[in-house]
């Protein structure tokens, strides 16, 4: 399988988490999202929408990281990031859904203001009143994942899934996000932190 994918991309390392956890091997493409390798005719041909990561497998193509990861799930049936219960797999896919909807476009904006619109851009100053706007969103959603957290050592219960792939990432990106004072994050985040798979994932850090 061939994944084209950007090391700037969290929604790329999203996938490549969870194909190494399922011990799954990816021939990586990347695509130079700064020289606009996302923008060319061969690559529209791939996706339309212009934005990585995009799963090739044999002559299925397969865009959006949530979809790649239940498809890399699925292809091995019985491990614990995608379980086969069906409330259990429901309760991940609420959290996928969950970050897509909201945790994800307020993280993304909060980001785009504070660095990306300046340096890729060349947009200017921060907007201050977007920033707060996100900054309260991310806010009010991380005292939700807190609750969620409390008593559990994963989002979805008692094993890691998908559901804390899908989220994860974030707290690795260029901003700080307000979960200063969100104490189940940041023991969650430390679990994170401690997988091979995230760790051999980690950007280059001249990025």
């Amino acid at each position: 399988m061939k994944l084209y994918y950007s090391p700037l991309s969290s929604n790329s390392r999203k996938v490549r988490i969870t194909a190494a956890l399922l011990d799954i091997e990816l021939e990586l493409q990347n695509v130079e999202l700064v020289k606009g390798a996302h923008r060319t005719p061969e690559y529209l041909a791939i996706n339309p929408m212009g934005k990585v990561p995009v799963l090739v497998d044999g002559d299925f193509i397969l865009p959006e990281s949530a979809a790649i990861m239940i498809y890399l799930a699925e292809t091995k049936p019985g491990n614990a990031l995608y379980p086969a219960q069906q409330q259990a797999r429901a309760e991940v896919n609420r959290w996928l859904f969950w970050a897509a909807n909201h945790w994800a476009p307020a993280v993304v904006a909060l980001a785009f203001e504070k660095v990306l619109k300046q340096r890729f851009f060349n947009g200017g100053e921060p907007d201050a009143a977007q920033v707060k706007r996100q900054e309260d969103l991310i806010a009010g959603f991380a005292k939700v994942l807190d609750q969620q957290l409390t008593g559990h050592a994963w989002v979805a219960g008692g094993a890691l899934t998908l559901a804390d792939i899908v989220i994860a990432p974030a707290f690795a990106g260029p901003v700080s996000l307000p979960v200063q004072s969100c104490t189940h994050i940041a023991d969650w985040f430390g679990r994170i932190q401690t997988l091979s798979a995230w760790q051999d994932t980690a950007p280059p850090k001249a990025l």
